[in-house]
C-alpha cells in the first residue's frame, strides 16, 4: 500500500527502502528483516500510526516486545488480524532521523490522552534523539 500510495511516486533509491517480507512468516520474516537492516545505521524517517490500545508498529500492549534487541520481532497472538505479524523493535525504530506519528479518529482519543499523561503505552517507547512529530485531529487534544 506504501510502495502504490507513496514510495512510487518519489525520487528514493529503491536500495533505500526497505520493506519486510512478512508473506515469509512472522519468525522467518523477521529474522530475514534483521539481516536486512544489519548495515542500516538509521532510518531517515519512520511514520507511525496510533492504535485505540496505544499500540504502533506492532507493538501491542502486554506482547513482550519490551526490551527487544533485535531489530525486527515476530508478532504472534496479536489482538487485531492478522494474528502473525512482523514489527520493527521499539529500539529499531527510535533510530531515526525523523519520526512521525499520523493519528486520527475518535477511537484513538484515550490512546492520546494516556500518552500526554505520560503512561507507559507502546508509542511512547519510540524515542529517536530528535523527538517524535506528532499530527492529530485537533479534537483528540481535548480531555475525555
Amino acid at each position: 500500500m506504501a510502495q502504490q500510495a507513496w514510495l512510487n511516486h518519489v525520487a528514493i533509491p529503491q536500495h533505500q527502502i526497505h520493506i519486510i517480507p512478512a508473506e515469509l512468516g512472522a519468525q522467518t520474516a523477521a529474522d530475514r528483516y534483521t539481516r536486512d537492516l544489519a548495515d542500516v545505521d538509521e532510518f531517515d524517517l519512520v511514520l507511525l500510526g496510533l492504535g485505540e490500545d496505544g499500540h504502533t508498529a506492532s507493538l501491542f500492549p502486554g506482547l513482550g516486545w519490551t526490551g527487544a534487541t533485535a531489530a525486527a520481532l515476530p508478532v504472534h497472538d496479536a489482538p487485531k488480524p492478522p494474528p502473525d505479524r512482523v514489527s520493527l523493535s521499539a529500539q529499531r525504530l527510535s533510530s531515526a532521523r525523523e519520526a512521525v506519528f499520523l493519528v486520527s479518529g475518535q477511537s484513538k482519543r484515550r490512546a492520546v490522552n494516556s500518552w500526554r499523561s505520560g503512561m507507559p503505552i507502546p508509542a511512547a517507547a519510540i524515542t529517536p534523539k530528535n523527538g517524535v512529530d506528532v499530527y492529530l485531529d485537533a479534537a483528540l487534544l481535548t480531555a475525555l
